[in-house]
């Protein structure tokens, strides 16, 4: 059975598949809402409220194009856009989304890199996905110098993006240097792609935790993030009319380096001519000012920045937030009881989660402002075809039954660089074309509008989902090994009142090396491994158990669903929340 929108959802128009992500913004003929003179300023600092207007933002880009191409002696007619990736690795920031934009204009592809990254991870992205240049902020600059040196990235090849707060480091170049430089530059001739080019190019090389090894890198074409933002515009488009919202503020908080707000949050809201305040990162007290002072009608979040809402009310009823209307929560599941004491703090407020992935660019399906359904995570996009499978490979073709989400949209990305392995476990090509495996379980339910919702009930994949970050298991697995302390271990989620999940790791020790060694330092040392070198949420924080042997099927694979419920009882043993 295949499942698909809603009724009352608008038919998706056709995709625009021969123009880059940028000129999709900037060109009026594509549907933008309002033209970029009528639109509201697309970045604005929530610190300090430095902003750019809507034309300013698009001649900066060009500027911003022409020196970058210049400097890096790109050349668009002799080169594959392979040979202009380029990263950026920063905290959020007013240029951010703009400079993508920029590379976009030449023809070339963007690698975003969490700004939680050590300089090994940053290595390994870098490294493998080719880049030729950085772009990074003060805080994070000894990171990437570090990352840069080890692949062979030369000094003059690294700019800073501005960030408040900070001063830009001599003698490196900054965004605004090469806006400058830009405007003393001749225009850059139109790209003029043929038919189907946008459909065929990568224009973001977004890193996914995966389920086993490194990161794997996720080739994202023009017309996938095009597509997406399509998609939720038009999904969008009935309620924003009925509640008479043409533009609005809204929080732009969450990592820019991730898919969900590349795309969900800022392209989508520059399409519409909508306003992002830009905090650099999560801090509640800047969240709650930048709400009060700018206004900010929708809040895009995780859980755990809803949970400081609960947890802080004499702290939060010091700041006026009447402004919001809608909060919108994505990347981890949003538990009921966080739902209800939001709504008990703000009556008004609406409450939506939504569900995506890399794979998806990323939304694949979210919640109407006049459709929520309490525990679900909307209802697909339109443009979108579902199909659920269960562990028999059989389809569900009944409401309320478990089976692994299969989708099928134009914003399905072109798939995984250089990991063929990764390819065919992932898309699958069928008689009725092709559908992307999302590795997570879900059931279809009706609202009380009678409208398909969809319900994640468990993550067959296994990630571990913590600050907006996703963590997978193997990755540590494959570092906590390498210690000699360490004989075999496995890694499973464990609840955390503010993380959401926190990794746990079980760990079988060495007989040889521990010999001698107590337990407390045995467990110091390997926490030590860990948090020299992985970023922060991937340090260890639900702790190490040591056990005797890590249980696994006939196969050799681990089998976390009998470490979860070892963890589960010894929690409900001890009265904590699970």
């Amino acid at each position: 059975m295949v499942f698909t929108p809603p009724s009352y959802v608008p038919q998706l128009p056709d995709i625009p598949d021969s123009i880059t992500i940028e000129e999709f913004l900037r060109d009026e003929k594509h549907g933008r809402l309002l033209p970029l003179a009528k639109s509201r300023n697309p970045y604005t600092c929530g610190l300090t409220g430095k902003t750019y207007t809507a034309v300013q933002v698009a001649e900066r880009t060009d500027l911003l194009a022409r020196a970058i191409g210049k400097r890096l002696g790109f050349n668009l007619h002799e080169e594959t856009e392979w040979e202009r990736v380029v990263a950026i690795y920063s905290v959020n920031a007013i240029d951010y989304l703009p400079f993508t934009h920029a590379i976009h204009r030449l023809s070339g592809i963007v690698t975003p890199a969490s700004a939680a990254y050590s300089a090994q991870e940053l290595e390994h992205q870098l490294r493998t996905s080719g880049a030729k240049a950085v772009f990074t902020c003060t805080p994070l600059l000894d990171n990437a110098l570090k990352a840069a040196d080890a692949v062979g990235i030369p000094r003059d090849r690294i700019f800073i993006v501005p960030v408040s707060g900070f001063d830009n480091p001599a003698p490196y170049v900054t965004i605004d240097d090469l806006v400058a430089e830009g405007s003393k530059l001749p225009p850059l001739k139109p790209l003029h792609w043929i038919k189907g080019q946008g459909a065929r190019q990568t224009a973001y090389l977004c890193y996914s935790s995966g389920t086993s090894g490194m990161p794997k890198a996720v080739m994202i074409s023009h017309a996938n993030v095009i597509a997406n933002v399509l998609q939720v515009f038009h999904f969008e488009s009935i309620p924003r009319k009925q509640i008479s919202v043409e533009t609005q503020n809204y929080l732009g908080v969450l990592p820019f380096s991730h898919i969900y707000a590349l795309v969900l949050v800022c392209t989508l809201g520059q399409f519409r001519g909508d306003q992002a305040i830009v905090l650099p990162k999560y801090n509640f007290d800047d969240l709650l000012g930048a709400t009060q002072r700018f206004g900010i009608e929708q809040l895009f979040v995780v859980p755990p920045m809803l949970i400081h809402v609960i947890s802080n009310p004499d702290k939060v009823a010091k700041y006026n937030l009447s402004s919001v209307r809608f909060v919108y929560c994505g990347a981890a599941p949003l538990g009921p009881e966080v739902v209800d004491s939001l709504l008990k703090m703000f009556p008004k407020w609406r409450i939506g989660q939504g569900y995506g992935m890399t794979e998806c660019s990323p939304t694949v399906c979210t919640t109407s402002e006049l459709d929520v359904l309490s525990g679900s995570s909307g209802s697909l996009l339109p443009g979108k075809r579902a199909k659920l499978i269960d562990l028999e490979g059989k389809e569900v073709t009944t409401y309320d039954t478990p089976g692994e989400l299969l989708v099928q949209s134009p914003a399905v990305v072109l798939g995984y660089l250089n990991n063929e392995k990764a390819n065919a476990e992932t898309f699958l090509h069928h008689e009725d074309g092709r559908w992307l495996r999302t590795g997570d379980e879900v059931i279809i339910r009706k609202s009380a509008q009678g409208h398909e919702h969809i319900i994640v009930v468990d993550r067959i994949k296994e990630l571990i989902k913590t600050k907006g970050h996703q963590v997978a298991p193997a990755e540590l697995e494959a570092h906590l090994l390498s210690h000699p302390y360490v004989s075999d271990c496995a890694v499973i989620p464990v609840h955390d009142t503010y993380a959401g999940e926190v990794p746990k790791a079980y760990v079988v020790k060495s007989d040889t090396e521990c010999s001698g060694k107590s337990d407390k330092d045995i467990e110091a040392a390997v926490q030590k491994h860990v948090k020299e070198h992985k970023a922060k949420h991937k340090w260890l924080a639900g702790g190490i158990e040591f056990i005797d042997a890590i249980p696994k099927s006939p196969s050799g694979k681990i089998l976390r669903r009998l470490l979860r419920d070892k963890e589960k009882k010894a929690r409900q043993a001890n009265g904590a929340k699970l």
